[in-house]
């Protein structure tokens, strides 16, 4: 993903702004946790080969995008700063950055940008959601009008410069679910006491009843998973 968004990149500076498009990214720097060895990525420690030296580093998009603010600097050569918030999943995330989708001048004249982030090499417990931001600047030339930033689940377009747009995530980051019952959609109704409801979680999400089986280890640090007890109560909650 690197090597085609930054080929993306480079041809944006030259098809469009000549020269005067760069970016900076800044990292939120938690220790990342583990669950035991068997949830999607062995932990390092049951596992030594699996280790930072070893693995490669794989980009994605954050989970939601919250905010997206674009300011115009005074001085000469005047740039346009777009600073974006966002959430993860869990911590673990490290190195976001804001990386153009397509090359070119788009038709709409908003300049698309995709929010993504190094992401976890090994399982994290559901903690709740974590916050994330990065910068991208660009030299002011009227090549653009607004920014959109996408993140995994949503988008927010500013659609003037200067100018700010942010928006606010109501899903359930899993931070309070173990120990509570969880509901397929449909099956309860909003505020139930000690129920977890489907509606109120991420899109995408893995919930694993006791009686069945799992096939196969797929590492996706944005899907949300639920080990179920006999009564459904959920007994483990991890992004893997």
């Amino acid at each position: 993903m690197r090597k085609t968004l930054r080929w993306l990149g480079v041809l944006t500076v030259g098809a469009v702004l000549q020269g005067g498009l760069f970016g900076l990214a800044v990292a939120q720097g938690p220790a990342p946790g583990s669950l035991a060895p068997g949830y999607g990525i062995p932990d390092q420690a049951a596992n030594p080969v699996a280790s930072a030296e070893t693995e490669p580093a794989t980009e994605l998009p954050v989970l939601y995008v919250t905010s997206v603010e674009v300011l115009r600097t005074q001085t000469a050569p005047q740039l346009n700063i777009v600073r974006v918030t966002g959430l993860t999943g869990s911590v673990g995330w490290n190195s976001p950055e804001l990386v153009p989708t397509f090359a070119g001048k788009p038709l709409d004249g908003i300049l698309d940008l995709q929010f993504i982030a190094t992401m976890p090499l090994q399982t994290e417990e559901a903690t709740g959601f974590a916050p994330i931001s990065a910068v991208f600047s660009f030299e002011e030339g009227g090549a653009f009008k607004g920014v959109r930033v996408r993140a995994s689940e949503n988008a927010i377009q500013v659609d003037q410069i200067p100018g700010s747009k942010s928006e606010q995530i109501t899903v359930n980051g899993c931070k309070d679910c173990i120990g509570k019952k969880f509901a397929e959609k449909g099956q309860a109704p909003p505020g139930a006491p000690g129920i977890i409801r489907q509606e109120d979680l991420p899109k995408v999400l893995r919930w694993i009843p006791a009686n069945r089986g799992i096939r196969g280890i797929t590492h996706d640090p944005n899907r949300l998973n639920l080990m179920l007890g006999a009564d459904n109560t959920i007994i483990a909650a991890y992004w893997e």
